[in-house]
């Protein structure tokens, strides 16, 4: 049974596959992609611990240092536009392990980097090339049968957030132990044996046959897309707001924990990580509560405690339990919207999953880098008022949009 299957069985569907046996998606297959996912989108977050000292090692000034985090993020809002699209129209397992290799170069370019130069340029492709993470997602969607696709999605989306706050965690305790070169080298290593074990699992397309369009007409028809679907364009923004409320806390929590009174390390900053897995049990329960049809609620519930995690992040400086609460339920809504968003978004046209996945999370880009930019700057000038401030309007914004386009109960 598809629950049941190793990946030793998802390779031999995959060959198969020309005899006319569809690939069937086994749990183990399902994890593979979790964990691929996960160990990818972590390198867009491993310097958030690390940036004082990347800064002290190479010299770099605060301004110099902030960028790092901007920089990702713009290679990644960029590899979300040019390099996504290309799962429509490419053999999808190689476009990944191709990706993966790149990615690997990349890395090596980071934990190698002797000049602030450099190393701001191993970042930027560091992030163009993690968005292999998208081109996975909407493989698993396209494999996945329609009426349990928000089964799949959950899971896979539950080891994207496990590889995002874990990123903080592995990060912090390497750079502790070995410096924050070794985070950059390790990550390497992982990402190499994923893709030889990728390239022998997946099977070379997903049912839907791959689109004929040239690249400009695919990246055109990305845009149309935005302009012909209303859903789209909601679930955009709603990505958009979410994501930069979870920026504006993961990127600037670590400020207040290394000051008095908590004076903390990076592993035990990076360790806050953990409190935030719990996010990931959101990503299963909203993907099944999708596949009932139950989606508009779901996305109202999960903003309204988007809007209530702030309270409890407003009192960090004085209670490490209100901090472990408010994280909790920051990292459950935003997962739990953001399943919400991609389940509805790749229903519009699953032929076309790999641009509409990527077009959508342009915008999650996009609220990323924004969140995290706003946030390091008004730390520095009104303090952790202030940004817990900043991440409530980013909430209450989403709330407010979810009221004023949500159907009538009728």
């Amino acid at each position: 049974m598809p629950g049941n299957g190793g990946a030793a069985t998802g390779r031999r569907e995959a060959r198969s596959r020309e005899g006319g046996s569809a690939f069937v998606l086994s749990r183990r297959v399902v994890i593979l992609f979790a964990v691929a996912c996960g160990a990818s989108v972590a390198n867009v977050y491993f310097s958030q611990p690390l940036l004082v000292t990347m800064g002290q090692d190479l010299a770099m000034g605060p301004a110099l240092v902030g960028s790092v985090v901007t920089l990702t993020h713009v290679g990644y809002g960029l590899g979300l536009f040019f390099l996504v699209p290309l799962g429509d129209v490419a053999d999808r397992r190689r476009l990944i392990v191709v990706q993966l290799l790149l990615l690997v170069v990349a890395l090596s370019v980071v934990a190698a980097a002797r000049t602030a130069a450099i190393l701001l340029v191993g970042m930027a492709a560091t992030g163009l090339l993690a968005v292999v993470t998208q081109t996975l997602v909407a493989f698993a969607a396209s494999l996945a049968p329609p009426a349990g696709r928000g089964r799949v999605v959950g899971p896979v989306t539950s080891g994207v957030v496990v590889g995002i706050l874990l990123a903080r965690t592995a990060s912090g305790l390497m750079a502790d132990l070995a410096g924050w070169r070794s985070v950059y080298l390790a990550s390497a290593s992982l990402i190499t044996l994923l893709a030889l074990v990728l390239y022998r699992v997946l099977p070379r397309r997903s049912a839907a046959p791959p689109t004929p369009l040239r690249y400009g007409q695919l990246l055109r028809s990305t845009i149309t897309f935005f302009v012909r679907e209303p859903v789209l364009r909601l679930r955009a923004l709603f990505g958009l707001l979410v994501f930069a409320a979870f920026s504006t806390l993961w990127s600037s929590v670590a400020l207040p924990l290394s000051e008095a009174p908590y004076l903390l390390s990076h592993s035990a900053i990076g360790a806050l990580g953990l409190v935030g897995v719990a996010g990931a049990l959101a990503a299963t329960v909203a993907g099944r509560l999708n596949d009932r049809g139950r989606s508009g609620w779901t996305t109202g519930i999960a903003l309204a405690l988007l809007a209530a995690s702030w309270l409890p992040l407003a009192f960090t400086r004085s209670s490490l339990w209100a901090l472990f609460a408010g994280v909790i339920l920051l990292d459950l809504a935003v997962q739990a919207v953001h399943v919400t968003n991609q389940t509805l978004i790749y229903a519009l046209h699953p032929d076309a999953g790999s641009r509409l996945i990527g077009g959508y999370m342009v915008f999650y880009s996009i609220g990323s880098g924004t969140g995290a930019l706003a946030a390091t700057s008004l730390y520095t000038v009104a303090g952790w008022g202030a940004v817990c401030a900043l991440g409530a309007a980013f909430s209450c914004l989403g709330l407010v949009l979810w009221a004023f386009t949500r159907p009538s109960p009728r």
